[in-house]
C-alpha cells in the first residue's frame, strides 16, 4: 500500500513515554501534568454527566463555551469577538491546527515553519498537498530571524505558523517581532495560523503578545487555544479556534468531517468553570513560573546548563559538559540507564543543528520534580 506519510513514524512523544513506563523513570518527557484538574471544574463535569447531557453538541460547539471562549479572549487581549461565526471548539489543538491547515493550505501552496516545529505542522501540510518551508530559530535566544522570513516569502506563500510561547524553546514573541510580521505581511496576503496553547504560561511580567491583540493581524489569522492545557486536562482533547468570519466558515467545512462535534458535558463544564472561577487562567502564569524556578533551583549543582524559560511548562537543558552523543542517544540513555525520559530536540527540525539540547516538562508536582532532579544532579 503506498503511504500518504511515507517518512513519518510514530511521534518521539509516543516513544519516549512508551520507554519510561517500560523502564519505570520519571516521565518529563511528555507535556502533561501529573497533578489533578481543578476541583470545581470536576465537580461541574460528573454534574452534567448525572444530569444527561451526554448526546452530540453543536458541531461548532456549545453557545455557551464559545461566548465564553469570546470574552476570555475580549478581556485578555482588547478584540471583539463574535461567539457565533467566529469560535469553533475543537478536539484539542491538534485538531484545530490540522482543520486550519486543511482549510486553508492546498496543492502548490507553500507554509512558512519555524524549527524547532510542533511535529504535527509538517505532516498536515503535506496531506494538504503543500510544500513546508523551514526557517531554523537563531540559535540560543530561538528567536525569529525576520530577514529569513522576508527571504522565504513568494508569491506561493499561503500561510505563516507561528508558535508562541514556543514549544519547545519556551520562547516567547515580542513587540518587535509583531511589527516586523506587519511590515512584511503588507506585501502579502499570506494568512497566519497562530498556535498559542500556552497562552495563559508567561512569565516575569511579559504578556502574551497574541495575533488576536492587534487588529491588522487578527483578520488574517486562525489561532488556537487549548483547555487541555489550561486546565491540566490534556485527556480531554478539547481546544478551540478563534478566526474572521469568512476563515471560519472554510473551517468549519473541513471541522465537520474531521471531529464533528467535541464531548458535550465537558463542554458545559468548561463554559461554567470559565464563568465563575476566571482567576484559575489569571494566576496559571504565576503558578507555573514557581514551578519553572522550584526546577531550576533543584538542578542548580547538575552539569546541566540552562536558559531561563520565558514561557510554556518546558525546560531546556544543555547536556554538553556531560555527553558528546547525539540528543536521540542521550535521552534513551538517560530513560533507560539513569531514570528520567526527556524529548531530543532534533526530532523539531527539518536539518537539525549541531546541539545537546533535551527538552523536559516541569509541569508537575514538588516531589516528581525533586526525584527527577535528584537523579538529574547525579549523572
Amino acid at each position: 500500500m503506498r503511504s500518504k506519510l511515507p517518512n513519518v513514524g510514530t511521534t518521539i512523544f509516543t516513544t519516549m513515554s512508551e520507554l519510561a513506563r517500560d523502564h519505570g523513570a520519571v516521565n518529563l518527557a511528555q507535556g502533561f501534568p501529573d497533578f489533578a484538574a481543578p476541583d470545581a471544574l470536576l465537580a461541574r463535569v460528573s454534574w452534567h454527566l448525572q444530569a444527561g447531557h451526554n448526546q452530540y453538541a453543536p458541531m461548532a460547539g456549545l453557545y455557551e463555551l464559545r461566548e465564553q471562549i469570546s470574552r476570555k479572549a475580549h478581556r485578555s487581549y482588547g478584540q471583539p469577538i463574535d461567539p457565533e461565526l467566529c469560535v469553533t471548539v475543537t478536539s484539542g489543538a491538534t485538531e484545530a491546527l490540522f482543520s486550519a491547515i486543511m482549510a486553508t493550505v492546498g496543492t502548490g501552496d507553500e507554509v512558512i515553519v519555524f524549527d524547532p516545529a510542533y511535529d504535527s505542522y509538517g505532516p498536515a501540510i503535506r496531506l494538504a498537498g503543500g510544500t513546508d518551508i523551514h526557517i531554523p530559530l537563531v540559535p540560543g535566544s530561538f528567536a525569529i530571524d525576520w530577514n529569513r522570513v522576508e527571504a522565504a516569502l513568494s508569491p506561493r506563500t499561503r500561510l505563516i505558523i507561528l508558535n508562541s510561547p514556543h514549544n519547545p524553546s519556551g520562547a516567547v514573541l515580542q513587540a518587535q517581532d509583531i511589527e516586523a510580521l506587519k511590515q512584511l505581511l503588507q506585501r502579502s496576503d499570506c494568512l497566519i495560523l497562530s498556535d498559542e496553547v500556552y497562552e495563559h504560561m508567561v512569565f516575569d511580567g511579559q504578556p502574551h503578545l497574541s495575533m488576536l491583540g492587534d487588529t491588522q493581524l487578527a483578520g488574517r489569522s486562525l489561532v488556537v487555544g487549548s483547555f487541555g492545557k489550561t486546565f491540566h486536562t490534556t485527556g480531554w482533547k478539547i481546544g478551540y479556534c478563534i478566526a474572521p468570519e469568512a476563515l471560519m466558515r472554510e473551517f468549519r467545512r473541513v471541522h465537520q468531517f474531521v471531529q464533528f462535534c467535541v464531548v458535550t458535558p465537558m463542554q458545559h463544564a468548561i463554559a461554567e468553570f470559565l464563568h465563575a472561577h476566571p482567576e484559575h487562567w489569571q494566576q496559571l502564569s504565576a503558578f507555573y513560573q514557581d514551578k519553572r524556578d522550584c526546577f531550576a533551583a533543584l538542578l542548580q549543582t547538575s552539569r546541566f546548563s540552562l536558559q531561563t524559560t520565558a514561557g510554556t511548562y518546558f525546560q531546556l537543558l544543555d547536556y554538553s559538559a556531560i555527553s558528546t552523543a547525539s540528543d536521540v542517544e542521550f535521552t534513551r540513555w538517560m530513560t533507560v540507564e539513569k531514570g528520567v525520559a526527556a524529548i531530543p530536540i532534533s526530532v523539531f527540525y527539518d536539518s537539525p543543528p549541531d546541539q545537546q539540547l533535551i527538552r523536559l516538562c516541569f509541569a508537575k508536582d514538588t516531589p516528581t520534580l525533586e526525584k527527577a532532579a535528584e537523579i538529574l544532579c547525579a549523572i
